[in-house]
């Protein structure tokens, strides 16, 4: 089963992750960095958009997983404008608390997701991440290279 693309209020999102801010000049950026990594671990295809074209965030870069853009205007209207071209939107989740947007995506047949509740699920992604490497303790990893090393000779 192909995982459901997601379509990112930036903006939004940032205003309801912990740790970003959106008095911060490199807020954007870290946002996708963050993106880029819980994509990679759902293996879900992602994009986020921003309010204001050619504001920060110029060069921004995203990754095989989450592409980033800056709306020419309102993020509200880009995302609402990306989906009315897609014939397939019941396969697409917007992220975002924004009432209106909501209800504007809902009435064009996509998903909504909540950013507080998105921001939950990628907080405890990379918890789970975190506990998963840190649970390996250095001597099973030489272990395990010596039975590898071991398995090649």
């Amino acid at each position: 089963m192909r995982a459901m693309p997601l379509i990112i209020d930036g903006h939004n999102l940032i205003g309801k992750t912990p740790g970003l801010s959106l008095q911060d000049p490199d807020d954007e950026a870290q946002l996708v960095v963050r993106l880029s990594r819980h994509g990679r671990r759902l293996r879900k295809q992602m994009l986020v958009v921003f309010d204001g074209a050619g504001s920060r965030g110029e060069g921004l870069t995203g990754s095989s997983w989450v592409k980033a853009q800056f709306a020419a205007g309102n993020a509200d209207d880009a995302i609402v404008s990306r989906l009315r071209k897609l014939s397939d939107r019941a396969n697409y989740t917007v992220v975002t608390s924004d009432r209106d947007l909501a209800q504007r995506v809902e009435r064009l047949g996509a998903r909504v997701q909540s950013s507080e509740a998105f921001s939950r699920e990628m907080q405890a992604s990379a918890a789970r991440l975190e506990r998963e490497e840190s649970d390996v303790s250095p001597e099973e990893i030489a272990e395990w290279l010596e039975m590898f090393n071991n398995m090649s000779s």
